[in-house]
């Protein structure tokens, strides 16, 4: 340690030379810190560390682009690939022209020269100021003056980010510390070889490190380095904060003396960016007084709002305010005897030490919270209880707390007397915010596209209970608890919505959006910012306050808003604009909205992810290890377009009689090398988004419609399922190979069922014909079979938009066309899928990846069951095999209306949960099971392109035959835990993308299109699902209208809830009214009858939603409707007669 003091005695001595470099005497030397720490039993431990400190590391590091091969990191520059290198700063004189090279000191209004030094705060808080860079206005034309064109707006010539605050930033929050060192990597745009300025720049300085920015308080070794000179203990924070502003003082005293030495007369700024009030004070007070220094002070410190607002006074254009976060919601002139008396909303959270001992003790529980989908103001936090997994419902603001869908959070359960379940669940339901579940959650009931199945249980999703024991006899509650504490926000994420715009309904009555915005719109004291609310699309996220200045240009738009902070003080979160998005309603803007609003990960894929794919020049050749299957009549049917082939087929006669079937699937665990980049990348995006008008690829593109799809004609790499089965689709043996294949054609559905409809007489030397027949024939007896073992066979409301070969807008609905050949494919994907699980699953009975569809709850079929026996339908759900023969019956019953067959399918299958992932070593072997498709055991192992679960099985079945190891991360159930959750999550958001999609697309055809083309208003047809029969309630029921697949509540809105003359039958789910007088019933309306909607688009509120009105029956539509409809078919039959 004497060494060390020795050092020490140096350090202080070591100070710039005359010419305002650092000194050179050390290049290296170490600096003990010794600490002294408090036990629970009273014993006082020290301990020593020793850190290196240099005096070579200059004015910090840049990374610069290098044509040298080996680089340490890569970006893309300019469209090109290329090594980033690390290059340091030696010199002040380095230092000044790498400030005054960059463009944005050419935009600089008043010519200031201004490097910034920034804290951990920033970092986590003002990202998005940070990467802000306004381009100036020519900066894409190649003709005008190339100065101008290089001039871009950043908040300062250069800034600097010291290694302090970048490993706070990093321990605190990865997406923000990923985004710094993305930042960080940016700045080297620029210096591509163009001759283009560096368009701002960002230095790393190792403070920790660097010999110049040490403090003393860090360094002393006895009892005082724990205090202050009033005895206030000294934190680590502490240290840190004084070592960051040692960083400004460095670049400030360096600055100064060059340009001090040198006359230069230029206007420099060095600034140290903190929104901590405390530190700012430090930074005056401690700040070494030079009497050569005209300033007193070699740097500046502002917080980030008031720098950014010095800013738009020097470019009144800059509208940068907006994107500064909030951490306070008192007005800007209230002063401390007013925020004594201003209003809390919310409870205080309690303190990082009793939270600590609390979490220890049992006290408190930790989990994430998560928000339902449909409300904010009710959620639930998953906690381990022993070994079981508990959702704690929490209801209420009170009890969520300020706490944000994807917090990690702190709660502590409410007595047993308190939790949901049994007779008085109702009674002990949180009610004390129920007014503002009503305004923050209220969303507008709209038609919209049907649902296919229901919401997935959190038994389903994540195998986590749902109620627990609470007594001996077995009596199960739900948990509910409360939030009181926050362990780790989630506020790194951007939410897309609108601000609201204030104005009446129809009836003269406030929108709930209308109640909030009133009472929080304001102001402020600047006379340049004001407070508005904004509504996220994403139900789960609360109304969120923002300040800023440009409102008038934000009505109407959407645009994406970060949430700040959330004070105990403000009904609702603080946060700040991000960026526009587009206007309200458009298609493009839309499909963005919906992308966000899912999550569903949209980015172009990274430089590290591109450079795993094979070169351009790459060519498919046979390789050890392979079978070589292309001499098989190996072919593909899909829908046409279909670019993602993944898999293929052959059906062949062998010599003793038998048939060979093989299924081929692409190979591309062949080409996505196990915890690769573009492996992390594809196991992230788990799945490929289907939308109307575009495709999103889980691979890159590459991959996805060129080296892994099995196109026609061409060599492709395959893992391949062949069986040897008889002609009475009884299977003899089954193997598994790794395989080249040569596929002689890609069929389409259509295609492939006019070979199956061929007369067999015109099909002897067909190739093609006869190896679909052969599968066709196959497929019967496999379907045949598997219905009889129980699978169902259910429907979907699914339609297809024909779209405009030009803007893409929907011209025409048309329902599915399924044929024979759609049935031929899906048979054999479904054997390839539960041969494989069955083959892995013995190898790797705990470690496989496998899907599972529970059996319905009982209570989910409930509705269905009594709406179906008003028409003399019995269904029974013991089992599936029950269910499909209850189904079959009832089709029989049905059979003069083949419509209403097929609702009772698609209104069983909503009665459902989706099918899961799962990991086999989390679920007993009896929940394995695939209730719809009556298999004990079943996997996805047929589309590896577009799915990842595919992925992991390729993986499995392949260690499995041996023929390559298991990746380690396989091995883990933990990992594959989180790997199927992040499947389930990402495969549900796919879903309910796509479905946004065709719902967006609906609205475009039924509003006339974007360009006043389309389909407008129609009338069509609808039958029944659901009648309202309470008392008093709104008069109304729901529909469904097959040609376009859309569901929607009809509203009598011409009679009365409380209309004595209304007739409600619960029993037999009808309405009816009758006359006053006679008490004859006028009309009806019963679940499962035909009705005539006007299917139209309402446009208010920025928004628009698709309405549907009752037609007929004339006397419970609304006169209103009908008339407009007779005025139409007036003026129709006039312009015809005409």
């Amino acid at each position: 340690m004497m060494r060390g003091e020795e050092d020490e005695d140096e350090n202080d001595n070591m100070m710039m030379g005359d010419d305002g470099e650092p000194s050179s005497s050390f290049s290296l030397h170490t600096l003990p810190t010794r600490r002294f720490y408090l036990t629970r039993r009273g014993k006082i431990l020290q301990s020593t560390t020793e850190r290196y400190l240099r005096d070579d590391l200059g004015y910090g590091t840049m990374l610069v682009p290098s044509t040298a091969t080996g680089g340490k990191s890569t970006d893309t520059i300019a469209g090109k690939i290329v090594n980033l290198v690390p290059w340091t700063i030696e010199n002040v004189t380095s230092l000044w022209n790498v400030i005054t090279s960059t463009s944005s000191f050419d935009a600089s209004p008043n010519n200031i020269v201004r490097l910034a030094v920034v804290d951990t705060n920033v970092l986590l808080h003002h990202m998005d100021v940070l990467e802000y860079l306004r381009a100036n206005e020519e900066d894409d034309d190649d003709e005008k003056d190339r100065n101008a064109s290089n001039q871009h707006y950043a908040i300062a010539n250069a800034i600097v980010i010291p290694q302090t605050a970048l490993e706070e930033c990093r321990h605190r929050s990865l997406v923000m510390y990923r985004r710094a060192t993305d930042l960080i990597r940016s700045s080297s745009s620029g210096e591509d070889g163009n001759g283009k300025k560096r368009k701002r720049c960002f230095i790393v300085f190792a403070d920790v490190h660097h010999a110049d920015t040490q403090i003393k308080a860090a360094n002393n070794s006895n009892n005082e380095s724990a205090s202050d000179v009033d005895g206030s203990s000294i934190t680590i924070n502490d240290e840190n904060d004084a070592r960051l502003r040692k960083v400004a003082w460095y670049y400030g005293h360096a600055l100064y003396n060059y340009l001090h030495d040198r006359s230069m007369e230029q206007n420099v700024e060095v600034l140290f960016l903190s929104d901590d009030v405390q530190s700012r004070k430090m930074a005056l007070l401690e700040q070494p007084k030079d009497e050569n220094n005209a300033s007193g002070v070699y740097y500046k410190t502002r917080s980030m709002r008031d720098h950014v607002a010095l800013l738009q006074e020097e470019d009144p254009t800059l509208h940068l305010l907006d994107m500064v976060a909030q951490f306070s919601a008192a007005p800007d002139n209230t002063d401390q005897n007013e925020n004594a008396r201003k209003e809390v909303y919310y409870p205080s959270h309690i303190d990082s030490s009793d939270l600590s001992y609390g979490l220890k003790s049992n006290k408190y529980y930790q989990g994430i919270y998560r928000s339902n989908r449909d409300a904010y103001t009710e959620g639930y936090v998953t906690i381990r209880r022993g070994e079981d997994r508990v959702a704690v419902v929490l209801k209420g603001s009170d009890d969520i707390n300020r706490a944000v869908d994807g917090d990690v959070v702190a709660i502590e359960l409410h007595s047993v007397d308190r939790w949901l379940g049994g007779v008085d669940e109702e009674q002990t339901t949180n009610k004390q915010d129920s007014k503002k579940e009503d305004e923050g959650s209220a969303k507008e009931s709209e038609a919209g596209i049907a649902a296919d199945t229901a919401e997935p249980t959190l038994k389903d999703i994540d195998n986590i209970a749902e109620e627990v024991a609470v007594d001996e006899e077995g009596q199960l509650r739900r948990p509910t608890g409360k939030v009181v504490g926050i362990i780790r926000r989630n506020f790194h994420k951007n939410y897309c919505g609108s601000i609201c715009t204030i104005e009446k309904e129809d009836n003269g009555s406030p929108h709930p959006h209308d109640v909030i915005a009133e009472k929080h719109e304001r102001e402020h004291a600047d006379g340049v910012t004001s407070t508005v609310v904004f509504f996220p699309i994403d139900n789960r996220i609360p109304p969120i306050l923002l300040r800023t200045t440009q409102r008038d240009r934000l009505i109407g738009m959407r645009i994406l808003v970060s949430i700040d902070s959330w004070p105990a003080d403000s009904e609702y979160p603080l946060g700040h604009y991000v960026k526009t998005l587009g206007v309200t309603g458009t298609k493009d803007t839309e499909t963005e909205v919906l992308l966000q609003e899912f999550r569903i990960p949209c980015e172009p894929f990274p430089a590290k992810v591109l450079a795993c794919l094979p070169p351009a020049d790459y060519k498919i050749e046979m390789e050890p290890g392979r079978m070589d299957l292309r001499h098989l009549p190996v072919l593909s049917i899909d829908p046409p377009g279909c670019k993602d082939i993944d898999d293929a087929l052959h059906c062949i006669e062998l010599p003793n009689g038998n048939w060979q079937v093989g299924v081929h699937i692409a190979d591309v665990t062949h080409y996505v090398e196990a915890g690769s980049a573009i492996d992390l990348e594809a196991a992230n995006r788990s799945t490929s988004t289907y939308l109307v008008n575009k495709r999103l690829d889980m691979l890159p593109s590459l991959l996805t419609t060129d080296l892994c799809s099995l196109k026609g004609n061409v060599d492709r790499f395959a893992f391949s399922v062949l069986w040897e089965v008889t002609p009475d689709a009884e299977v003899v043996d089954v193997d598994f190979k790794k395989s080249i294949i040569h596929s002689i054609a890609a069929l389409t559905y259509q295609q492939a069922q006019a070979l199956i409809d061929k007369p067999d007489k015109d099909c002897k030397d067909d190739i093609q014909a006869g190896a679909v027949k052969r599968l066709a024939v196959l497929a019967r007896k496999f379907r045949e079979r598997r219905i009889n073992a129980g699978a169902l066979t259910l429907a979907s409301p699914e339609v297809k938009f024909v779209l405009d070969s030009e803007s893409l807008n929907p011209t025409d609905v048309q329902a599915y066309t399924l044929y024979e050949a759609n049935a031929l494919v899906e048979e054999f994907m479904l054997l390839a899928n539960v041969t494989v699980s069955k083959k892995i699953l013995r190898h790797y009975p705990t470690l496989s990846v496998l899907r599972r569809h529970p059996a319905p709850n009982r209570s989910m079929f409930d509705g269905l069951i009594q709406k179906a026996r008003t028409k003399g339908i019995s269904l029974c759900i013991d089992d599936s095999k029950k269910l499909a023969d209850s189904l079959d019956e009832a089709g029989k019953k049905l059979s003069g209306n083949p419509y209403l067959d097929k609702l009772l399918r698609i209104l069983s299958t909503r009665c459902m949960s989706p099918a899961q992932y799962f990991c086999s070593g989390e679920y007993q072997a009896k929940d394995w099971h695939h209730y719809g498709l009556a298999a004990p055991v079943y996997t996805h192992f047929t589309s590896p392109i577009r799915r990842y679960a595919d992925v992991c099985v390729h993986r499995l079945l392949a260690a499995a035959i041996g023929v390559a190891p298991l990746p380690v991360f396989l091995s883990s159930k933990s990992h594959l835990h989180d790997l199927a959750a992040n499947m389930n999550r990402r495969h549900r958001a796919a879903q309910l993308a796509g479905r946004a999609s065709v719902q967006l697309h609906t609205l475009i055809f039924f509003a006339g299109g974007e360009e006043g083309k389309g389909g407008g208003a129609k009338e069509e047809d609808a039958y029944i699902l659901d009648v309202e029969t309470s008392p008093n309630s709104e008069p109304s029921f729901s529909v469904m209208v097959p040609r376009y697949g859309i569901e929607g509540r009809v509203r009598l809105s011409n009679i009365a809830g409380d209309d004595e003359n209304l007739v409600r039958d619960s029993e037999r789910h009808r309405l009816a009214y009758k006359d006053a007088k006679s008490g004859k019933i006028l009309a009806s309306v019963a679940v499962f009858d035909k009705v005539r909607v006007k299917i139209w688009v309402r446009s208010s509120r920025d928004r628009k939603e698709l309405v549907v009105d009752l037609l007929e029956p004339r006397e419970l539509a609304d006169s209103a409707v009908v008339e407009e409809r007779e005025r139409a078919a007036k003026k129709k039959k006039l312009k015809t007669k005409k």
